[in-house]
């Protein structure tokens, strides 16, 4: 069960999130409420939400420095911005931070359940497929350092600079090491693993027609989306407008 924060500085708004949708139902349930990015940080610690729902503009600290924060402490919790248009452009910049959607003010509750069911999937999804599924790696049995290494791919793709440096002190070994022994048992370097890792949550995401190419590059770490929309064509034979187009 998907456990819920709400923060938004906007009682109506807040308490119409809370009490106004059928989160049991849905296989949530409200853990706690914020009023501004402050707050949320402290609900964050106590509660441990999976999904915290925010709005981007608030008092003292917002809803982007409040991820940002987060993210910085560890927190993977999945994220849904609500924003007016006006801040659309404001928003994009949360997409590099592992926000899984966002909401126009004002939004209908089916809007917000039909986000809430794309994380739920998502969630099934990724449960389902290990990161060793992910690609055809074809040696047998895998050491614990590949096999951390590969978690730690699943967990921070998204991230504009994860490189081998990262995972190497994060696993307590050299850099030279790990690639050797990465490479030995997945016939992969670990830079071509990330990078098809990325393209292949790329596919799933261009499935959704309510991204748009740039979204995607940046929902998969990329900065760059000419320099994303190169690679996806040249590992999956077509630009990722074209795959787009043919999904639906």
């Amino acid at each position: 069960m998907l456990k819920v924060l709400v923060i938004d500085d906007e009682t109506v708004v807040r308490k119409g999130i809370v009490l106004g949708v059928d989160w049991n139902s849905m296989g949530c349930v409200i853990v706690g409420e914020a009023s501004n990015g402050e707050e949320g940080l402290t609900a964050v610690e106590r509660y441990a939400p999976n999904l915290i729902i925010t709005d981007v503009r608030m008092p003292h600290m917002d809803g982007i420095q409040m991820v940002t924060e987060l993210r910085a402490r560890g927190c993977r919790a999945h994220v849904i911005f609500l924003t007016a248009y006006s801040d659309f452009e404001y928003v994009r910049g949360a997409l590099q931070l592992g926000a899984i959607d966002y909401l126009l003010k004002p939004f209908r509750d089916q809007e917000l359940m039909a986000a809430i069911n794309r994380i739920q999937e998502q969630d099934v999804a990724q449960s389902a497929l290990t990161p060793q599924d992910m690609l055809p790696l074809t040696k047998g049995d895998k050491s614990k350092y590949v096999l951390e290494a590969l978690n730690y791919i699943a967990e921070h793709y998204k991230d504009n600079d994860i490189s081998i440096t990262p995972i190497a002190n994060y696993l307590g070994v050299s850099e030279s090491h790990l690639s050797h022994v990465f490479k030995k048992e997945t016939s992969y370097t670990i830079i071509s693993y990330l990078t098809q890792y990325r393209i292949h949550m790329a596919m799933r995401l261009l499935q959704d027609c309510r991204y748009k190419v740039y979204e995607v590059a940046e929902m998969v770490g990329y900065r760059d989306v000419t320099y994303f929309s190169g690679t996806f064509k040249k590992l999956v034979g077509m630009s990722p407008s074209e795959y787009q187009d043919r999904c639906h």
